[in-house]
């Protein structure tokens, strides 16, 4: 019988702080191998803000060390990705009954400063006369004054698409729908059964190091499949947000306060949309099923009408979604004082385990540089760490970070796309779009157009290259066209995908036990 490849880290979850380890240890040297019961970023990792920011809310529980760290790490994002990360504006309305002005000029003095010198490309904050600004036409008319700042806006499941790709580039083996169903300790190694959820092929692999990045379900992974004691509780919490069609015609964003003493951002959206969220509930069920309750829509609706002049309901709401963050459990009466920072939870009673407990997206790259250091005595990493400054993500390559020099000279040489589809494929793919595009001088080089813009060209790129298999792994995470195609079009993609996609995902499983 042959001998069961070994690896170095076996990886379980494909959310960003999955991809971002896997990244990391592959860019040292180590094999690697990352296993995703569904398809990469399918959960908690799609269903965020869709921010890269410090957390400004996270000074009022005096959670310096946290928002400090966020913000060194948005500078080191925003040259690492320009072309899905950008910098945004946010307009916060002053509600004299909710926070004083002078805690939050205070407040938002500490934001500009706590990344210590780290801010070039993000200018900082001011107060502002709504009466005069852009941002306060939409607004209701009492409100006359307010502070803008800058924090980014960053396209989540492509975040996580990009880590996975560059991991793979550097080595990994990444295998999506493919579920861990056990691991157990063979002396020095971890023996793993793997199997597909499409299909139910099993089969077997072993790894030096185990890290349970498996987000809401990490605790249920430890007892379940390791037969562990998880020695940290989790609270998980539930989010959701909705799209509406736009409400503001300007680029700014707004953070709103509730009297309830959250805030709720109302973010512009895939250019006709804007996006508002997101809720804070304590949540027991199961992270799969999670979906905006009627309570939380009407929530979401009732504080906008609070500020926007064009009030919304329910029947408004064009899409939503929600997901679940499992966060360290500090025992906080509010849930939205719960911490947003992760614990690393090294388990050495054998082959080594760490499991991820927690976390923002902001701070995964950090996450993933600490939890490859945990584990370095136990993989001999020579390596240092390298993921910071100069590390660009796939397509992140733009010289100065400068994305609107770039998408210039991407228009100029490809002339003959329309200005909305190359500014959508530049977004996308930055510099990786040159590669997609390739040799094409036409639409006829495009392949068939299946509709509203999306030929099978790019379909083929994101099933080979970055692990799409289904319409909606296309429409919903490697892209947001879901919001933008006709009924026609995503059918006809829903049958390209199933006349091409077992072609190219034969083989997935090549590491099955003889």
């Amino acid at each position: 019988m042959a001998e069961t490849q070994i690896y170095d880290l076996l990886v379980v979850g494909g959310g960003i702080n999955g991809v971002g380890i896997a990244r990391d240890a592959a860019g040292r040297g180590l094999g690697v191998l990352l296993c995703e019961q569904d398809d990469l970023a399918n959960h908690t990792s799609s269903a965020s803000s869709k921010l890269i920011h410090g957390g400004l809310r996270y000074l009022e529980h005096f959670d310096f060390r946290l928002v400090s760290k966020a913000l060194m790490e948005r500078e080191v994002l925003l040259r690492a990705a320009p072309h899905i990360i950008r910098p945004l504006r946010f307009v916060m309305p002053h509600v004299a009954s909710l926070r004083p002005a002078w805690m939050i000029r205070i407040g938002l003095l500490l934001y500009d400063h706590l990344d210590f010198g780290k801010r070039t490309l993000l200018p900082g904050s001011s107060a502002v006369d709504l009466r005069r600004h852009p941002a306060g036409e939409p607004l209701v008319p009492d409100l006359r004054r307010g502070f803008v700042y800058s924090d980014a806006w960053v396209d989540d499941a492509r975040l996580v698409i990009l880590n996975a790709v560059d991991a793979a580039e550097r080595g990994a083996t990444i295998m999506t729908h493919t579920r861990c169903v056990t691991a157990r300790r063979e002396g020095h190694l971890w023996e793993a059964a793997l199997q597909s959820t499409r299909d139910g092929d099993r089969f077997s692999v072993r790894a030096r190091c185990l890290v349970n990045a498996a987000g809401p379900w990490v605790a249920s992974f430890l007892s379940e499949a390791l037969g562990r004691e998880r020695h940290l509780n989790i609270r998980q919490v539930k989010g959701s947000h909705i799209v509406v069609r736009r409400l503001f015609e300007h680029d700014h964003a707004y953070i709103f306060q509730n009297i309830d003493r959250r805030i709720v951002f109302a973010l512009p959206y895939e250019g006709a949309y804007t996006l508002i969220g997101t809720t804070d509930l304590d949540y027991d069920g199961d992270p799969a099923a999670v979906a905006i309750s009627t309570e939380e829509t009407s929530y979401l609706c009732d504080l906008a009408n609070r500020y926007f002049v064009q009030e919304i309901t329910p029947d408004d709401v064009l899409w939503s979604y929600s997901g679940v963050r499992p966060l360290v459990d500090d025992k906080a009466s509010d849930v939205s004082a719960v911490t947003r920072d992760y614990v690393l939870d090294l388990d050495t009673a054998g082959a080594p385990v760490l499991s991820v407990f927690g976390g923002k997206i902001t701070t995964y790259r950090k996450l993933a540089e600490e939890a490859v250091a945990k584990l370095a005595s136990a993989l001999t990493v020579d390596k240092p760490a390298w993921t910071g400054e100069g590390a660009p993500l796939p397509g992140g390559d733009i010289a100065g970070a400068d994305f609107a020099t770039f998408l210039s000279e991407f228009r100029r040489a490809y002339p003959w796309l329309p200005a909305d589809l190359a500014e959508r494929l530049a977004r996308a793919y930055g510099t990786r779009a040159v590669r997609l595009l390739a040799d094409a001088q036409a639409f006829d080089d495009l392949g068939e157009h299946l509709g509203d813009g999306l030929y099978t060209r790019e379909v083929r790129y994101l099933v080979y290259v970055e692990w799409a298999r289904t319409a909606e792994d296309i429409l919903w995470r490697r892209s947001k066209l879901g919001l933008h195609v006709a009924p026609p079009t995503v059918k006809r993609l829903d049958d390209w995908m199933g006349a091409h996609v077992a072609a190219a995902v034969a083989g997935n499983h090549p590491l099955a036990s003889p």
